[in-house]
């Protein structure tokens, strides 16, 4: 009896309207073509990460999005909220070494269309091993899509270079 007690409450502990996974490894340097990403959360809580690599350098300007467009109000995801963090030294994600470094990013509505909200950011990057987390709390047939861009920035960093320009045009 009490085998058939716990094995019930581990089958309906997995069974909870919450998500927690690493959706997706958008590889090494991901673009625009490689980059790209959709999840569907339904109804449900949920904490997804898409973890890359930045390799090569010394830098990388990073651009991530996730937008939710939605038919019915029923649709919208409730605290939609995306940040992207360095794994740590351990490299493992969401755990107590993980350093935020973009974000986050809340949810707004999209400008020129109803039933639309999205996200986004962009940072300076240095070669790493990093994860997105999107999380919010689903509704209806809720879910989205997003994309993460990156490309190599070559020489000084973009910072020393901007205030280096900023200097020259001052003297």
């Amino acid at each position: 009896m009490r085998k058939l007690l716990l094995a019930t409450t581990a089958v309906l502990a997995m069974c909870g309207a919450s998500q927690a996974a690493i959706i997706s490894n958008l590889g090494v340097d991901p673009t625009s073509a490689t980059g790209t990403f959709q999840h569907s959360v339904f109804g449900a809580t949920f904490e997804d990460q898409y973890t890359f690599q930045l390799v090569g350098g010394p830098q990388f300007f990073t651009i991530a999005s996730a937008t939710n467009v939605f038919p019915r109000t029923t649709d919208f995801i409730s605290n939609f909220v995306g940040a992207v963090f360095t794994t740590g030294a351990d490299g493992i994600v969401n755990n107590a070494d993980d350093v935020l470094v973009l974000g986050p990013a809340t949810a707004f509505g999209c400008p020129f269309q109803s039933f639309c909200q999205g996200l986004a950011g962009s940072a300076v990057l240095n070669a790493g091993s990093y994860y997105l987390e999107i999380t919010g709390v689903g509704g209806g047939t809720s879910g989205y899509g997003g994309n993460i861009a990156t490309f190599a920035v070559p020489g000084p960093t973009a910072g020393s270079f901007s205030i280096g320009g900023l200097l020259a045009l001052l003297k």
